[in-house]
Formats: C-alpha cells, sequence, structure tokens
C-alpha cells in the first residue's frame, strides 16, 4: 500500500506540519510539500516595513531552508484538488495521497471593492504584500499631514490585530515626525467596535481615545472613490480621507473555489475542534484556509499543526481523529516602537488581563502596553525562524491556559 502525504502550501501550518510529521513517521512514509516558489515571508514583519523599523529583504528567506531532510518540497502551481480520487493536479505533476494538509493561506483581493483599484498607488495603499508595504513607507515618508483612514473592507481578514496595530503605530510615527497635530487618524471597521472581543475591544477603545484616534464601527464599505477620496458605505455614509490604508475582501486560495472544496469564498469548510475537512475523508486543513470562527494569524496555524499532526498520527493507528483544537489564538499588539500588548484567547474565551505564559512570572502582560512585550514581539521573528518553523516543541499546549488569567 502507498503511503503518502500531501501537504499543499509551505507557509507557517504547512512547514511545521510537514516537519513534524517526518519526525513521527517511519522512511516508508512519502510526505511532499508543494508551492510555487521558494520564498517564505515572516507576515508580521509587514506593518514595519510600511513603519521603515524592518528591512523588507530581513522577512524573506528560502523555504527549503527551513524544511526538514526526507521530505520532498517541490515548487509548482497546484491547480486542483480531487479529493474522491485522492489526487492532485499541479501544472506540471499528479500526485495522489493517503492524507492531503491544505494550507494554502489566503490573499487580499482589491479588485473585489468597487473603486479600489482605480486609487490603488495613488492614494490607497496596503502593508499586506511586501511591494505594497514598500509603496506604503514611502507614502507615509511623504506624508506631511491630513487625514489617514484604515479601513477593513469586509470580514475575514487576516490578523485582526493588525488594523489596531496600524493605527496606534501611525499615531507613534507622525509624533516622531512632529506632524501628529496636522494629522487625523480614523480607524473605518465593519465590526461592531476596535475588535471582535467586547473587553479587548474596550481596552483598546479606550488607547485609541488617549491617542486621539476616531473608531467608526458597523461600516460595511460598498465603493471607494479615489477622485472624490472617499469611501462610502453600504447605507450611503460616506468618510472622507487623503490617505486610504485598505484591507481589501480577503479570499482564500483560487485552486480551492476551482476544486470546488471552498464554502464561496475560497475557505475549506473545516472542523472546528478536529480540523478534518467536514465534507472529505483524509483531508486536514490548518491555518487562512480554514472557516473555523479564529483569527487568521500565524500563532492560530502554529496551535493548530499540533492537533492537525495528533490527528493524522491517530488515524494512522486507526483511532478516531479527537476534537482538540479551541480556537487559541495570541498576538502581540505593538503601539509603537517600544512597546507592545499582548492578547490570549480562544473560541469561548476572550482575551483577559495577567501574566502570560507564566503565572505570576509573566514575563509579559496581558492586555498591557509594556517594554517587556515589545522586545516579546521582537524575540519571536527569532523563535518563529529557528524554533517554531522546525516543528519544535516550546512545551506550551496548543490549547489555551487558565493559569496566569485574572477572571472576573
Amino acid at each position: 500500500m502507498s503511503k503518502k502525504i500531501v501537504v499543499l502550501g509551505a507557509g507557517t501550518g504547512g512547514t511545521i506540519i510537514s516537519n513534524n510529521l517526518r519526525r513521527h513517521l517511519p522512511e516508508d512514509w512519502e510526505i511532499t510539500v508543494i508551492d510555487r516558489d521558494d520564498q517564505h515571508i515572516y507576515q508580521p514583519g509587514m506593518l514595519f516595513v510600511a513603519f521603515d523599523i524592518q528591512k523588507p529583504g530581513r522577512l524573506v528567506k528560502s523555504r527549503r531552508k527551513y524544511i526538514m531532510p526526507g521530505i520532498n518540497f517541490v515548487i509548482d502551481e497546484i491547480v486542483r484538488v480531487d479529493p474522491d480520487k485522492k489526487e492532485v493536479t499541479t501544472l506540471n505533476h499528479k500526485f495522489s495521497y493517503d492524507f492531503l494538509v491544505i494550507s494554502t493561506g489566503c490573499r487580499i483581493a482589491p479588485e473585489e471593492n468597487d473603486g479600489l483599484l482605480d486609487a490603488w498607488g495613488k492614494n490607497a495603499f496596503t502593508f499586506y504584500t511586501i511591494p505594497d508595504a514598500e509603496l506604503l513607507r514611502n507614502k507615509l515618508k511623504e506624508f506631511d499631514g491630513g487625514k489617514v483612514v484604515l479601513n477593513i473592507a469586509e470580514l475575514p481578514f487576516k490578523c485582526p490585530v493588525a488594523p489596531i496595530e496600524f493605527i496606534f503605530m501611525a499615531d507613534w510615527y507622525f509624533k516622531q515626525k512632529g506632524i501628529r497635530n496636522k494629522v487625523e487618524i480614523e480607524l473605518v471597521t465593519p465590526l461592531q467596535g476596535a475588535f471582535t472581543k467586547p473587553k479587548a475591544s474596550a481596552v483598546f477603545t479606550a488607547s485609541a481615545k488617549e491617542k486621539n484616534i476616531r473608531i467608526t464601527p458597523a461600516f460595511e464599505l460598498s465603493s471607494v472613490n479615489g477622485k472624490g477620496k472617499y469611501i462610502e458605505s453600504v447605507k450611503g455614509d460616506k468618510v472622507k480621507y487623503d490617505l486610504l490604508v485598505s484591507i481589501p475582501t480577503t479570499l482564500g486560495d483560487k485552486m480551492i473555489s476551482d476544486s470546488g472544496i471552498d464554502d464561496g469564498i475560497g475557505y475549506v469548510p473545516t472542523h472546528q475542534n478536529t480540523l478534518k475537512a467536514l465534507k472529505h475523508e483524509g483531508v486536514y486543513v490548518i491555518g487562512d484556509a480554514t472557516n473555523v470562527p479564529t483569527s487568521k494569524a500565524g500563532s492560530v496555524a502554529h496551535y493548530e499543526a499540533d492537533v492537525v499532526v495528533f490527528n493524522i498520527m491517530a488515524e494512522i493507528h486507526g483511532v478516531k481523529p479527537e476534537e482538540i483544537f479551541d480556537g487559541h489564538s495570541t498576538c502581540f499588539i505593538v503601539y509603537s516602537k517600544g512597546t507592545s500588548s499582548v492578547i490570549d484567547f480562544n473560541y469561548k474565551i476572550e482575551p483577559l488581563p495577567g501574566q502570560f505564559p507564566m503565572p505570576k512570572l509573566g514575563p509579559f502582560s496581558l492586555l498591557k502596553e509594556t517594554k517587556m512585550n515589545w522586545y516579546g514581539k521582537l524575540g519571536f521573528e527569532w523563535l518563529y525562524w529557528n524554533v517554531l518553523l522546525a516543528g519544535r516543541h516550546l512545551g506550551a499546549p496548543p490549547t489555551l491556559v487558565m493559569a496566569g488569567k485574572e477572571v472576573g
């Protein structure tokens, strides 16, 4: 019997899972990872590129370098998945599988937002790709006053804390430039507040108020008018801007839709606790490719990876996959160059104050802006490249730990 595991996508989730499975499985299991290029990008750094804190070259490394020996890494365009035949078609090959892991991430689609492409690169920018972050960096350098609007086009989008980081960092950046009194900053969001969870939202809203940043909630984008410099909601409300920073519509990989295995917007319907594809045997989904109701963020993919590896190993040994994953997410929220906050939450438990990861010892403070949290954010980049991608354990469970959190 052939024993083959195929992993689609060599980003955070795909790399961790491949390396972990290689460590756990005997050599007669063939592991193949497919991606369209050899560029692994450290995505949290792109916001730093926009504010000229990080050099783009440092964020990109070879995917192959982080994939263990004994794994077949293929650079090719994935065209289609056929879950009935248990087969993946790429431009140049066909791969059969016993288990498939879909870790194809998601992409911004500015073409989905009325009028946005007309303004793109002129007075509308984003930071979700390195070229886009560099364009925004250049624009921010020459910006000498006016109204900066950060708009989230619709849900879901990558990393729910990134918009909050952007507005806080913008406040810091324009203070550094000595022109904060000439700049208005506004977050315009389809959410009911600054964040998805009420307690954290209240904390972020208070910080925004302190920094003289306006938040406009429940704004469903209808169109962008680059000539008139305003965005308009479905209800007809208009928000003027001089510089628009957009988080456009975010979709799953086109290949998922082309294969007919998506939920209508390119994400794979996934069991939120086992991370198995709901409609297909032998298929697991991880990271931004899933439709599970948690953050599309690297920490989530990292926690999910442990669960996917555990459940694939269980199935190989004839045991039913377990409902382990609880939506766990951990995010650093940078307030300025030098301070950051941290949140740790899951499907049911919202971010709470306290110490993380150790009760009393921390060293990080939850829902609090501190210098130590900033060092944590910086240190995480080293950890990402040197420890996490290898699939090494930090001793932290993939599920939320309540120890150290203040309840009530």
